[in-house]
């Protein structure tokens, strides 16, 4: 089976596509900026992502969140809401972790079939 990467780099890739089967690295948005201004940026993010690697946001299969802190988790969620809002929901898990530095505050990572 072929693996595709896509903007790969020293470290990571942004995607990896194998067979059916599209992995997001984790996205955050830009440091600093509010819990709800970095979530829209990651799905954003996201959603280009997965069009580059002919999938889309209908077609996520489980999604992980990360906040720096709980207490933004309806923030997020607020935003999340709205974005997967009509579609089938995917699977997820939200948990609280230190994130690369103290400025990200959301971190989300996806697995979608193409």
């Amino acid at each position: 089976m072929t693996i595709t990467r896509i903007d790969a780099g020293p470290r990571m890739s942004q995607a990896v596509i194998h067979g059916d089967t599209v992995y997001l690295a984790g996205q955050v948005g830009a440091p600093g900026e509010s819990v709800t201004a970095q979530t829209e940026a990651v799905l954003a993010q996201v959603e280009s992502l997965l069009a580059r690697a002919g999938s889309d946001k209908s077609k996520i299969l489980m999604a992980t969140i990360w906040l720096a802190d709980m207490a933004d988790f309806a923030e997020m969620n607020a935003v999340w809401d709205v974005w997967v809002g009509g579609l089938d929901a995917p699977a997820r898990a939200t948990g609280e972790a230190k994130l690369a530095t103290p400025a990200y505050k959301v971190e989300v990572i996806v697995i979608a079939a193409r």
